[in-house]
């Protein structure tokens, strides 16, 4: 992947894409060597190569699965279209296309990134609040509420980049933005503990908790292995052109076929049987110890 030297009349920082468009220019110094260049570009090729297919499935049966009772694939078919864009932008990325092209795409890239932790977020919000707050969950979550709260993310989410990025000085806004993308760490733990407390006590069918849970430790695994060690490399002053920041980069492109397992979870059948066998969803037993009570 191409890093980006930002240039500061103090001191030169060196870093990822993800975090300042502004005042860019290609640096060649602090490039990986050729061979990783040459890795990187051929994983990009294998990310894209199925993820495109994938996705474009996943989107589409997803998209017969949302009806009034079941509004969670609102929000997986908009992080897939994220993961969609991602997949567009890589290969872009990693060929000689020219400084302004390239820029716009890393622009683009960088939003998609954005949008996809955030409707991540919306995914654990929705999962907690049919839990926790079942009564406010079917009379408040209609399909319309969703579909605002995903226009409102499409659209906040460059907003808050450029207000960043643009009108905080470049070091500052390097922890902001890292301090930012940090929050919804906090807040998978928060849905996910919120969650398993408040199983006992819902009348949801154990193999629908079961898929709860799931999706809930899967999201929250994708964002501390593919997310977490990018967002916290790009906090310190380790150049980009260090072997961490490689695999780190890798991580992130690996997210849109992470992202897929998310449909895995939306189709009933074979993975209620999987985790009903993970030693740690023994929902049916809380459920048969509650009802003899």
């Amino acid at each position: 992947m191409e890093d980006f030297h930002i240039n500061n009349t103090s001191q030169d920082y060196s870093f990822y894409y993800y975090y300042d468009p502004s005042n860019i220019t290609f640096s060649d110094p602090d490039e990986p060597p050729g061979e990783v260049q040459l890795i990187l570009f051929l994983v990009t090729c294998i990310i894209t190569a199925i993820g495109f297919p994938l996705t474009l499935m996943a989107i589409y049966v997803l998209s017969s699965l949302v009806r009034k009772d079941h509004i969670v694939p609102i929000y997986v078919i908009n992080l897939l279209i994220s993961d969609f864009i991602q997949l567009c932008c890589l290969i872009p990325m990693v060929t000689d296309s020219g400084f302004v092209m390239r820029l716009i795409i890393v622009i683009i890239y960088f939003y998609s990134l954005m949008v996809s932790i955030c409707f991540m977020v919306c995914i654990a919000l929705e999962r907690y609040l049919l839990i926790a707050c079942p009564l406010w969950y079917r009379f408040r979550h209609t399909i319309k509420f969703s579909v605002v709260l995903c226009v409102v993310v499409w659209v906040l989410s460059p907003v808050s980049y450029f207000m960043i990025t643009f009108l905080i000085g470049f070091r500052n806004g390097r922890i902001i933005v890292g301090t930012f993308f940090l929050l919804p760490l906090p807040l998978f733990i928060f849905f996910l503990g919120g969650t398993i407390r408040a199983l006992s006590a819902s009348r949801v069918p154990s193999d629908e908790k079961r898929r709860i849970v799931g999706i809930l430790v899967l999201v929250l695994l994708i964002y501390t292995l593919l997310f977490l060690p990018a967002i916290i490399l790009s906090m310190t002053e380790i150049k980009s052109g260090h072997p961490l920041f490689s695999v780190a980069n890798v991580f992130i492109q690996l997210s849109p076929l992470a992202d897929l397992i998310l449909y895995v979870f939306m189709r009933k059948g074979t993975i209620d049987k999987l985790l009903a066998s993970v030693c740690c969803c023994r929902m049916d037993g809380n459920d048969s110890s509650s009802s003899a009570v």
